[in-house]
């Protein structure tokens, strides 16, 4: 080999190692530029999360205020107005709750046992409905924006 063919080499060297150098700072600025994206979304998520459930302790400190007044209703058979005042007030806060996203568990006998929403408290056995569907709910359970507040509380049917 001659000079000229050093000098080649001379110059290729620092050529190839800026190429490389640039090859990583390309990687690292899409990296960095993924993990800002990934930061944005999850930033995003958790402001709509905080939206969806910013009411949930005021509504789960509603659920016995309702359970009260549905016992109350379920005691009282006559036709007074007391009752018709109660069934008003009733209705109003259900649709307040329904419009911060509130869902009603109410499940009715029959309805297939769903152990997301329900909670067993015993098990009979029935030739009325099927094995494990629903005989009777003791207690309606409440759903905010699809996460569970307070199961439904049931009884089901046996499986034999």
């Amino acid at each position: 080999m001659g000079p000229e063919a050093t000098d080649v080499d001379s110059i290729l060297d620092p050529i190839e190692a800026l190429q490389g150098e640039i090859e990583q700072l390309k990687a690292q600025s899409l990296i960095e530029r993924a993990d800002l994206e990934n930061q944005r979304k999850r930033l995003a998520r958790d402001i709509d999360n905080a939206r969806r459930f910013a009411n949930e302790r005021l509504l789960v400190d509603l659920l016995p205020v309702f359970d009260s007044l549905e016992a109350g209703l379920a005691s009282d058979t006559q036709n007074s107005p007391l009752r018709e005042g109660l069934e008003l007030t009733l209705k109003q806060l259900h649709a307040v709750a329904e419009r911060n996203g509130l869902v009603v568990v109410a499940p009715v006998p029959g309805d297939a046992f769903n152990p997301e929403h329900h909670n067993a408290v015993s098990q009979v056995p029935s030739t009325d409905v099927a094995p494990g569907a629903i005989l009777q709910a003791f207690q309606k359970g409440y759903l905010l924006n699809d996460r569970l507040l307070r199961p439904a509380m049931v009884v089901v049917a046996q499986s034999d």
